[in-house]
């Protein structure tokens, strides 16, 4: 009961926790509407399940244990965010952006941003890793280890659903859009930071 608790506990914690998932999710729901915000979170919640099925498999380990392999992934998702983010921050100003057409954007590029956001983050990595590493038990049962690894991803879904419907909302968005000359530059910024901070997460946190 006690490595439920704790498995829950951090997991929720790790989801509402600002960071990139986060900052793209809004700016897709914001820029694109609804369906777009919605997609980016099952993205995300997919890519989770990236990290939680090369932990099971035993790969985590070897992440753990080899600096220069923490280190490639840690470049390629700073690579990805710094990329994103250059893109939001010098966005055009003045996109006129229809609030009835959430088409602007395609699904496939909707869920794909929040897939590789999620799926190249270094932090959700360590998160995942530590998890199953320093919590959960190597006695517990295989079955609840994909159990704990579902629930990640549906505690990110539902999350981020909520995200990307509260930032879709009509109202809000036209008063969004109306500062997207500001909020672009936020956004972008905010992914930069996040970008540039992944390169300096230490291997330590699950070593």
């Amino acid at each position: 009961m006690a490595e439920l608790i704790a498995v829950l506990t951090i997991t929720i914690l790790a989801v509402i926790s600002p960071g990139a998932d986060f900052a793209m999710v809004t700016r897709n729901s914001y820029l694109y509407g609804r369906s777009s915000g919605l997609l980016s979170a099952l993205g995300i919640a997919l890519g989770v399940q990236v990290h939680v099925m090369y932990t099971i498999l035993g790969m985590g380990l070897l992440i753990a244990h080899f600096p220069l392999l923490f280190s490639f992934v840690k470049i390629i998702g700073a690579t990805y965010l710094l990329y994103i983010g250059y893109r939001t921050f010098t966005a055009p100003t003045n996109m006129n952006i229809d609030l009835s057409n959430n088409q602007a954007q395609s699904k496939f590029v909707s869920f794909r941003t929040g897939f590789f956001t999620n799926a190249l983050n270094p932090k959700t990595m360590l998160f995942v890793i530590s998890v199953y590493t320093q919590i959960v038990s190597s006695d517990t049962s295989l079955y609840v280890v994909i159990g704990y690894g579902l629930f990640m991803s549906v505690a990110h879904l539902a999350w981020f659903g909520f995200i990307a419907l509260f930032f879709s909302n009509t109202t809000l968005r036209k008063l969004m859009i109306s500062g997207q000359s500001v909020l672009n530059k936020v956004i972008g910024s905010v992914l930069i930071s996040v970008g540039i901070s992944l390169v300096f997460i230490p291997l330590t946190q699950i070593t």
